[in-house]
């Protein structure tokens, strides 16, 4: 007889939907530096290496976190990180708000990545634990389509709140929703079904050899590393644009006004959380994962040779490509259930972990690398205490990016079709 009683159904969606609120806000933490980039070089003075420090100091506690998180998660539960990484989450958002030097506001952005980085894999644990296994890439994609209104929102919606009210009182309010949400979690979430919906189980024993050899197990198994490599470029160039450099092109190299720049993000946002939902449906209703993922990470590749070609395109070809960048850019996103199924399910924490780990590891690497690479090629040009940069810096910092990308499209011919069931077994 099946566990999930339509009790255990009301209490997973409600847990959900309490966690999938935490993640909103993990996005929009993650990309805000793209709506208020020139506000914060002017509030801090900085150079475009410095301005990806700041925006990557979240990627690279995020990065650092992943396997902690993943062992975590499958050892002490979800309920309890989710609770600690809210509080620190929102007291390291009202630390940024309030910074008045580069060095507080990197103390933030410190907290804020540590606080937010147990917040994806705890909800893929619970989807893991709570939803059956046919359904996990179709749940995912569709958490991840409400959690993308976060990246929404860090695009128009808070350069224009930023401008009307002053980013500092945003990232304050931000914090407080913060904190609220980690104690919704530990009021709220449970480790897993129990009687009624209900757990009173006691929390698993930490045992260091059963969870190194865990992790070991994951590491060694080759099948994870295709997924990772694919998490690793895709993802990377996605957070690495999304979440600084994509408003300064458009402004700056394109010539836009900030508002139709922003506008632009958002719809980029807009676009991958709409393809987070369509890639995992059509990849559980095809029941393959690879010839979904080749597809659009290929396409990805192609357009990112468009803006290399230094091409300024009218506005309504720009839109589209920013729109189909988003909707192909979730083609990483399938890297999770392609991991979590060729390794046991007991580790699922930790294999969605390590892939994760990918994305974020070239995120941190990658935004500050751009802006060295800008600040490489850089004329001298300022306006108001910002630095200016023109096209064709742009153009040389994005092939960074561009090669990210097409290092995660090849890298897709090499992961291992598990035609969406567990198939470790099989690979013993």
């Amino acid at each position: 007889m099946s566990i999930f009683t339509p009790e255990h159904r009301r209490r997973r969606l409600l847990m959900l939907a309490v966690v999938v609120c935490a993640y909103v806000l993990s996005f929009f933490q993650r990309f805000a530096p793209a709506g208020i980039a020139q506000d914060l070089a002017a509030a801090f003075q900085t150079s475009a290496a410095s301005l990806g420090v700041l925006a990557a100091t979240y990627f690279y506690v995020y990065t650092v976190m992943q396997v902690p998180t993943g062992i975590l998660v499958d050892t002490l539960g979800p309920r309890r990180i989710l609770a600690l990484g809210g509080l620190v989450a929102g007291g390291g958002s009202v630390l940024f708000g309030m910074a008045g030097t580069l060095d507080g506001a990197l103390m933030g952005r410190t907290l804020i990545g540590l606080g937010v980085s147990v917040t994806f894999i705890a909800m893929l644990k619970i989807i893991a634990v709570w939803f059956e296994e046919h359904r996990f890439a179709t749940v995912v994609g569709l958490s991840m389509l409400v959690g993308n209104l976060g990246s929404v929102l860090a695009g128009a919606p808070l350069s224009a709140l930023a401008q009307a009210t002053g980013w500092r009182g945003v990232f304050v309010g931000v914090g407080i929703v913060s904190l609220i949400l980690g104690v919704l979690c530990w009021l709220l979430v449970r480790d897993r079904p129990g009687n009624g919906g209900t757990v009173h189980a006691t929390a698993p024993t930490f045992d260091r050899t059963v969870i190194f050899g865990g992790l070991l197990r994951v590491l060694k198994n080759r099948a994870t590393w295709p997924a990772a490599a694919l998490n690793f470029g895709v993802s990377g160039s996605f957070f690495a644009f999304g979440g600084l450099w994509a408003t300064p092109f458009l402004v700056q190299g394109m010539g836009m006004s900030r508002a139709t720049a922003t506008a632009h993000l958002s719809l980029y946002f807009a676009g991958f959380a709409v393809g987070c939902l369509l890639v995992g449906s059509l990849s559980d209703r095809l029941r393959r994962r690879k010839p979904v993922i080749i597809l659009s990470s290929h396409l990805l590749g192609l357009i990112w040779l468009f803006w290399l070609s230094g091409i300024v395109p009218p506005p309504a070809v720009s839109y589209a490509l920013f729109a189909l960048m988003g909707l192909t850019t979730a083609s990483f996103t399938l890297s999770w259930a392609c991991a979590k199924e060729v390794n046991p399910p007991a580790l699922s924490g930790m294999s969605t972990s390590v892939t994760n780990m990918g994305g974020f590891l070239a995120g941190a690497l990658l935004q500050p690398a751009v802006g060295w690479v800008m600040d490489r090629r850089w004329s001298g040009a300022m306006a108001e205490g910002v630095r200016l940069y023109v096209l064709d810096d742009y153009r040389w910092g994005f092939t960074l990016l561009a090669a990210a990308a097409w290092f995660g499209a090849l890298a897709a011919w090499r992961i291992r079709e598990t035609h969406c069931r567990n198939i470790w077994q099989e690979n013993d």
